[in-house]
């Protein structure tokens, strides 16, 4: 009885051949040799990596500018001024309330002004002493025009200089109460019991409207000429945008840790409120719009690499009969998709900032397109192209050479 021979063993698979250098070349070689068909397709690419980068740019451009409206408005001014104690009498806040303030994390600035309670305003000595027109005296620092985004419209704020002497700052309504139009040296009112000279004129300050009808000298011609107690009695805060209301809890205690009770903190909580609903509805726009142009674009990825591969099965017999092992062309393949995925995406990022950075100066807006969205579109489209890539090359250099080279 003749025995049966033993099955021979399965051929085991040889590994891939190709070095790193030599795959990048053989890739980049299959590219070039296809330049139409390569720019075609990373066209493809591009516009979806563009669409996407686009349209969240120009979302986040947008919501930007929403929010610079919206700070205009105060959102993030804080302001302390000192109640009441237990008896009904007015409290002060210590003069160390500046600085205390300052210290608190979130906040970005601080500035103050205090009332000159006896000081009075006037065009003139001539002036009846009853008719000051309710002009306040207010000491300040150098600081405040940053803190309540006050414009000078004529001459200059106080300076190091000037502070020191009898100078004054005019707010809008006060200038116009007076006749003031104009800065100088002749420019001068009756303040305090003497003669002070109108250093600068202000436009009218949105957010703090009470310093449109006021009289603005130095913290230390205020203490030296005008008897002024050193007490502020209102502090100008400017917050974090996100640090809000936490550092609102914090003021009173912080302005007077002695009495916080005796502290009024006031905030434009509507504003507020206003901006924390744009951030909610515009963030899950945003959201959608973005996942939808990075599908649209990863199915165009995907589709440019099911083709690139399925029209070139011939060449994967040619190569297959002359040695190149299943992952010298699973390797290639993958190889030519992550490439064509690369330059497709750069070319759609490129596009789409062009795209967001025109639209936004046409709109006077800012340019913003965050990194997040940049490096989510080149890694989507590296991930997606690898995965549209990795089937079909698979299946390819599984096929044998002679299956290959007679496929249509």
């Amino acid at each position: 009885m003749t025995a049966t021979p033993a099955p021979a063993p399965a051929p085991v698979p040889r590994p891939a051949r190709l070095a790193a250098r030599d795959l990048a070349r053989v890739a980049t070689a299959g590219l070039r040799t296809r330049p139409t068909r390569v720019a075609l397709s990373a066209l493809g690419i591009a516009i979806g990596i563009a669409a996407m980068i686009a349209i969240v740019g120009i979302s986040s451009s947008s919501r930007e500018d929403f929010h610079r409206q919206i700070a205009s408005l105060g959102t993030n001014l804080l302001t302390v001024s000192p109640g009441q104690n237990l008896f009904g009498d007015q409290a002060h806040l210590p003069t160390e309330a500046v600085a205390m303030i300052g210290a608190v994390g979130g906040v970005e600035s601080v500035s103050a002004t205090g009332l000159v309670p006896d000081a009075r305003a006037y065009r003139n000595d001539h002036i009846p002493a009853a008719e000051s027109g309710s002009i306040a005296v207010l000491a300040t620092r150098l600081d405040l025009p940053d803190a309540v985004g006050a414009d000078v419209v004529a001459g200059a704020y106080l300076n190091e200089a000037t502070q020191h002497y009898p100078a004054v700052v005019l707010g809008s309504t006060a200038a116009a109460h007076l006749g003031i139009d104009a800065t100088g040296l002749e420019q001068q009112i009756h303040l305090g019991g003497g003669w002070f000279t109108v250093v600068g004129l202000l436009a009218p300050v949105g957010l703090a409207p009470e310093l449109d009808r006021a009289a603005l000298v130095g913290w230390p011609a205020a203490v030296d000429l005008l008897g002024f107690d050193t007490y502020p009695t209102t502090l100008y805060t400017r917050a974090d945008p996100d640090q809000v209301e936490a550092v609102q809890t914090l003021l009173a205690r912080t302005a007077n840790p002695a009495a916080p009770n005796e502290v009024d903190v006031s905030r434009p909580s509507d504003a507020l409120a206003a901006r924390h609903a744009a951030d909610s509805t515009l963030g899950a726009l945003l959201l959608g719009l973005g996942s939808v142009a990075l599908l649209v674009g990863g199915i165009g990825v995907a589709n440019t690499m099911v083709i690139s591969v399925l029209e070139r099965r011939g060449e994967v017999g040619l190569r297959r009969a002359l040695g190149a092992t299943r992952g010298d062309i699973r390797n290639q393949f993958l190889a030519e998709a992550l490439l064509l995925s690369t330059l497709g995406g750069i070319t759609g990022l490129l596009l789409g900032i062009g795209i967001t950075t025109g639209y936004a100066t046409t709109q006077s807006w800012p340019t913003v397109v965050p990194p997040w969205a940049m490096l989510l579109a080149l890694g989507a489209t590296l991930v997606i192209g690898a995965a549209a890539g990795l089937h079909p090359a698979t299946r390819a250099s599984r096929l044998e050479p002679t299956e290959a080279l007679v496929a249509p």
